[in-house]
């Protein structure tokens, strides 16, 4: 597996992702930190199949002293391409906001995800009409300090 290196992490393929990751990291985490008013966090994680490291910005949400994010892929059929990463490697890397910290991810239970639901619709609604337009269930993920 690739060492860590915050420098030379692949970045996201998706231009609109990968521009604001960009600008993200190189503002210290004073820029590019929401998506439409919903706050945002880089998330460093180790692919499955090469071990390189990649970046992707997702909305997040604090709940304590963790932080709670979601698999949506904006409602798709399929889970985004980071999912089965995190699950195979969930030692990661994050930034929220001007801080940078080493985590770990983990797919939360049914009744856990039921609970914190409500938490994630208030940061990002439109989670509901994602879950309600596929048939698939949406993960939900909590990020752990390591």
């Amino acid at each position: 597996m690739t060492a860590y290196d915050p420098a030379t992490v692949k970045l996201s393929p998706h231009p609109q992702v990968r521009d604001q990751g960009i600008r993200y990291e190189e503002s210290d985490g004073t820029e590019s930190t929401d998506m439409n008013g919903s706050p945002c966090l880089l998330l460093d994680y180790q692919g499955r199949v090469s071990g390189a490291w990649h970046r992707t910005v997702l909305i997040h949400a604090q709940d304590g002293d963790s932080h709670l994010i979601v698999a949506s892929n904006g409602g798709a059929a399929k889970h985004p391409m980071w999912f089965a990463s995190v699950e195979a490697n969930p030692e990661v890397h994050v930034r929220v906001l001007g801080e940078r910290f080493r985590a770990r991810v983990d797919v939360l239970p049914a009744e856990e995800k039921a609970r914190v639901w409500p938490l994630l619709l208030s940061v990002f609604p439109r989670y509901e009409e994602y879950q309600k337009g596929t048939d698939r269930d949406i993960p939900v993920l909590r990020i752990s300090r390591a």
